[in-house]
């Protein structure tokens, strides 16, 4: 979250610019600091209304989504909207849940889908969400024990230890998920407590013609048009303790819940967003930059868009693959999309200039006095060291990984079974009956669980999808990486079909047993030693693996030497700074911004207004007749057509996404926007085009967070589902609306 229009006098030197109103994404438990200037912007509520660990505020409301019992980091945000533990967030972060309850008889990512009732939600299994307890500053009881003498690595070990006494001493006999991380590159720890919650069900989505309206083409893009939410429930088990599923489980009996705001809003509207950004890094160096545009991107963009053009190809050929490959395509072709405009931005905004001049800077504050020169004058020559180093490595570690270890999905689950091989080695080498048995029972077991999870993988596996994809990574691999890093057996199968990579492609899907769920389940049946030791998609995977593990190792050192750097860098830059007000850089932690709803100029004589309308959906449909991305539903046509937009619409029109300066990242995906009131006024969904560049330099005059109307969520709901016992269960505010507590 982006903010610090206070002290907006000093100079908070990032990249050689001042801190401009709306940047950073700051630490909940410092929410006074900025409290006056959130205030004048027109926040009404008080700091123990938003943040109180005694009673219940806004960030009780606020809950991180992963697919882990323990997480240390989420993949989007959500929030809690009802007293039933009823939550919203972006349909692209629910995407996948959606995607796994789909078939082509229900394909509820095409239909969209409604409960209608409590025993329709659907469980998922392995989907948790996590709401802060508390937060606490730990720098005293670490850092101060992490000696300078001490090696990085050795300094990383010193403070694991004490993380692990204080996790175990905070999580209340694992009642909380404890994590401590580091801020500011080590140079502060803070210790974030939070309760997990285990049985997270879907309770409606939007069709992807609403949901994800206007698909790839807008993605990043404004103006936008995407209705971008979907709904889940906490369950709890009927003590109100967090529970795996099961029917005995209850709705959540939250400590606070978000009413919502009908009232709309307008030009400078005042903006508050609550979430998990991901990750950012405003406090790098020019080396670092110019490493990850030269080196770290290209073999990205390359990889992943061969991929996703592969992928593309098939699922528009195939409903069903349509569905098995679309979550996996989403993601993909987001952070491909991610990583392009990023270099163009990089470029365009000239922020590698910057970043050097603010080098320059750092480097003549240092020279100024011996002191700082012996400790700092080592800095950025050990980062541009250790750069250069990982600039002769990291291209064809990135080839190695994406194309061959992480290429075809026969590759990965040819890895699974990595470990029965052993097992079945062991078996072989053992002497006499009862070791032979005792062997044989540890083989057994082994399969039978990998039994279990075949339906899992192969549900979204097509075999003739993922053997071009294969053909496509294995040229990729073969020629972007050096011959001394190829495998043998690549090699080997190169030389024997001429460079002809759909025919080694057909050799190996028709070689191995994982090529069909029905032969892997045959082998599984009856594991033999031989068929893996000859089995082409194993024998790739091990010596994929092996060849990647030779290439990282190598990289170890210098990033011990990073590392120092980095932590010293900050450090620096701090003290050359003492009357800043410095956030920490996002690392999946709780975060708020704040900022207020404004449009922007991209370039030249154009102006982008700060809100979208139901008839722009309608443009674009005419626009793009033929385009699937820009479909709109029939029944979403007629309530355009009769204007039955109910209490959600304002005079006449449909609002549907507007955009604020709030400071985001990804992570923030489904994030509350939060008016001056307390009142949910949207879910944040997207950052826009022109400013990719975010993650590394704020942009004040073009960086715009993209948000969904909560009024046009609810109109999906209400109006185009007819799904009323939701709208029934929340707290909506016409008119001169308070708090609830």
């Amino acid at each position: 979250m982006k903010k610090t229009v206070y002290l907006l006098t000093l100079a908070f030197l990032l990249t050689g610019l001042s801190l401009k109103a709306h940047e950073g994404m700051w630490i909940p438990m410092l929410l006074k600091q900025n409290f006056a200037a959130m205030q004048k912007m027109g926040l009404k509520l008080t700091p123990e209304q938003i943040y109180s660990i005694n009673h219940g505020s806004i960030k009780d409301a606020v809950a991180g989504l992963s697919n882990s019992p323990n997480p240390q980091g989420f993949f989007c945000t959500s929030e809690i909207v009802s007293d039933k533990g009823l939550l919203f967030t972006n349909h692209h972060c629910g995407y996948d849940a959606i995607q796994k309850h789909s078939t082509v008889d229900h394909d509820y990512l095409k239909d969209g889908f409604w409960a209608m009732s409590q025993s329709e939600e659907l469980p998922n299994k392995g989907l948790t969400a996590s709401v802060l307890v508390r937060m606490a500053d730990v720098t005293d009881s670490i850092v101060p024990f992490l000696s300078d003498t001490l090696s990085e690595a050795q300094r990383l070990e010193k403070a694991n230890k004490i993380i692990v006494r204080l996790k175990k001493e905070n999580s209340d006999k694992g009642k909380y998920n404890v994590v401590i991380k580091p801020f500011f590159a080590g140079n502060k720890y803070y210790m974030l407590v939070y309760i997990v919650y285990k049985d997270v069900r879907l309770v409606g989505a939007p069709p992807s013609s609403i949901g994800k309206f206007g698909g790839d083409t807008d993605n990043w893009m404004w103006p936008r048009h995407t209705g971008d939410f979907s709904i889940f429930r906490i369950y709890t088990a009927p003590d109100g303790s967090p529970a795996t599923y099961s029917k005995n489980n209850i709705p959540l009996k939250p400590k606070y819940h978000l009413p919502i705001s009908l009232k709309g809003v307008k030009k400078d509207s005042f903006t508050m967003v609550w979430g998990f950004p991901g990750r950012t890094t405003r406090y790098m160096t020019a080396p670092e930059l110019e490493f990850r545009m030269e080196y770290y991107y290209p073999p990205l963009i390359t990889a992943f868009g061969k991929k996703l053009e592969i992928w593309k190809e098939h699922m528009d050929k195939n409903p069903k693959v349509k569905i098995q490959y679309s979550s996996n395509y989403a993601m993909i072709a987001n952070s491909w999309k991610y990583f392009v405009g990023q270099k163009r931005g990089v470029k365009i905004h000239n922020v590698i200039a910057e970043k050097k001049a603010f080098d320059k800077r750092f480097e003549k504050w240092v020279n100024e006095n011996p002191v700082r020169k012996e400790k700092y004058g080592e800095v950025l020559p050990d980062i541009r060291k250790a750069i250069k180093a990982d600039s002769k490595s990291v291209e064809p570690l990135i080839y190695a990984s994406i194309t061959g270890v992480s290429g075809a999905q026969i590759i990965g689950m040819a890895q699974k079974f990595s470990g029965l091989k052993g097992m079945l080695q062991q078996y072989k080498k053992a002497k006499g009956k009862a070791e032979k048995e005792r062997k044989y029972k540890l083989v057994k077991r082994t399969a039978d669980a990998l039994i279990k999870n075949l339906t899992k993988f192969y549900k979204d596996y097509n075999m003739p999808t993922d053997k071009d994809v294969f053909a496509a990574m294995t040229k990729m691999y073969y020629q972007k990486v050096p011959d001394s890093l190829h495998p043998e057996y690549l090699d080997k199968l190169v030389k024997k079909y001429h460079d002809n990579f759909n025919q080694i492609a057909n050799y190996v899907y028709d070689k191995s047993v994982f090529s069909t769920e029905a032969k892997a389940k045959a082998f599984l049946e009856h594991p033999d030693l031989k068929k893996l030791d000859k089995d082409p998609a194993l024998i790739l995977a091990n010596e994929y693996m092996a060849k990647l593990m030779s290439v990282s190792g190598g990289l170890k050192k210098e990033g011990d030497l990073m590392a120092k750097a980095k932590r010293l860098f900050m450090e620096g830059i701090m003290q050359m700074e003492p009357n800043k007000q410095f956030y920490p850089n996002a690392n999946s932690t709780l975060r708020y911004s704040y900022g207020k709803v404004e449009g922007y100029y991209p370039r030249d004589a154009v102006h982008y207004l700060d809100q979208t309308h139901l008839y722009g959906v309608m443009q674009k449909h005419a626009q793009y007749p033929n385009n699937p991305e820009f479909i709109v539903p029939k029944k979403l046509r007629e309530l355009y057509i009769t204007k039955n937009y109910g209490q959600y619409g304002q005079n006449g029109f449909m609002d549907v996404d507007f955009l604020s300066t709030n400071d985001i990242t990804g992570g923030n995906s489904g994030s509350p926007v939060i008016n001056g009131n307390g009142e949910l006024i949207g879910l944040a969904f997207d950052g826009n085009w022109e400013a990719m560049s975010s993650d590394i330099q704020y942009l004040p005059k073009l960086q715009r967070t993209i948000i969904v109307d909560i009024r046009y969520v609810l109109f999906i709901i209400d109006k185009y589902a007819g799904d009323h016992r939701l709208i029934n269960e929340l707290t909506l505010h016409k008119r001169k609306p308070v708090l609830v507590n």
